[in-house]
């Protein structure tokens, strides 16, 4: 997250020329802020995430803290704005899934190593009123 900060949006090892994002939530049960550093794809004028957990049977933590409360803080660059976040399933899910899994083959292996159907959670830019 430093990384992230201190470098607007880039980060090395691993992720080094990922599209990367900090999306903080808001706990399901304790109500405190999380902020987690995620890779997305972008889709026109949204972020899309998966909440893969390296394949993991269970979601991550994020992801159910979103569900609860869908109203999020998206980090891009050095852009900080809030979003709705939105679990799509069917074939859009299916067809972002597989656009990402394309993209980074690590994510095909994800859902390989699972049962789950890997959720993917859309990201939309809150309006003004």
């Amino acid at each position: 997250i430093t990384e992230f900060r201190g470098n607007a949006g880039g980060v090395g090892g691993n992720f080094e020329g990922s599209p990367m994002l900090l999306l903080s939530t808001k706990g399901a049960k304790t109500g405190l802020g999380r902020t987690n550093p995620l890779t997305y794809l972008p889709d026109g004028d949204r972020w899309i995430v998966f909440a893969s957990k390296g394949g993991a049977p269970t979601s991550p933590d994020w992801f159910h803290n979103l569900v609860a409360n869908p109203v999020v803080t998206v980090e891009v660059g050095t852009e900080a704005f809030e979003a709705d976040a939105e679990v799509v399933t069917g074939q859009e899910r299916d067809r972002l899934y597989a656009r990402q899994a394309e993209l980074r083959p690590q994510f095909g292996e994800y859902q390989r190593k699972t049962t789950r159907s890997i959720p993917v959670v859309v990201l939309t830019r809150r309006r003004s009123p």
